[in-house]
């Protein structure tokens, strides 16, 4: 008997609807519906809180082979979440752009200032520089925020927001003839893509 139907199984022996294990588990009852369905397992933590509930073993609820996809599963969510921590870092360590001397200061001058104490560029320019770090630097706050709730849809969506506003980061840069910030924000991107090729590899 596979998990799915011994959860089922162990659920109809105390009478209890998916919304009633769902809330004495502490997760959703989507979370219910989708083990009992088999299109998918919990994780090692929600199997010993079941074993707990049902006062089994976790061997009788599992076969070996579940568990290795139970354990493959787990790690591919922990790779995911670790990538995506390091590309939320990213993005709010651009805020480094705001503060170290990387901007030229116009066709006229040879010295480089930090964002703040740009003046050889138009206002408008300057302001677009401005908005695309903000942005990131609020994207990469809400990817870390985001985290928290454990809701991967959510997370691979910012992860994506995160690269494309590193992608507009290195264009706009560039194409103003600011090479310094053009490149850290490509190493930046590097990196991003560098770990999410691992995570996909996997």
């Amino acid at each position: 008997m596979e998990f799915s139907e011994k959860l089922q199984e162990l659920r109809k022996s105390r009478s209890m609807t998916q919304e009633e294990l769902a809330e004495a588990l502490f997760v959703s009852r989507t979370a219910i519906s989708k083990w009992e369905s088999g299109r998918g397992y919990p994780s090692i933590d929600s199997l010993k809180e079941i074993s707990r509930f049902f006062s089994v073993t976790i061997d009788d609820l599992i076969c070996s082979d579940e568990m290795i996809t139970v354990a493959e599963n787990e790690k591919k969510e922990f790779a995911d979440k670790y990538v995506s921590l390091i590309c939320n870092v990213l993005d709010i360590l651009l805020a480094i752009l705001l503060f170290i001397p990387a901007f030229g200061n116009g066709s006229g001058s040879s010295v480089t200032v930090s964002l703040f104490g740009l003046t050889g560029i138009s206002f408008w320019v300057k302001t677009v520089f401005i908005v695309i770090i903000a942005i990131t630097i609020m994207n990469g706050i809400c990817g870390v925020i985001i985290a928290n709730f454990n809701k991967p849809v959510w997370n691979r969506h910012r992860l994506i927001t995160g690269v494309a506003l590193s992608m507009l980061a290195v264009v706009v840069f560039i194409t103003t003839r600011q090479p310094y910030a053009g490149i850290i924000c490509f190493a930046f991107l590097v990196i991003k893509g560098f770990l999410i090729t691992k995570v996909k590899q996997q």
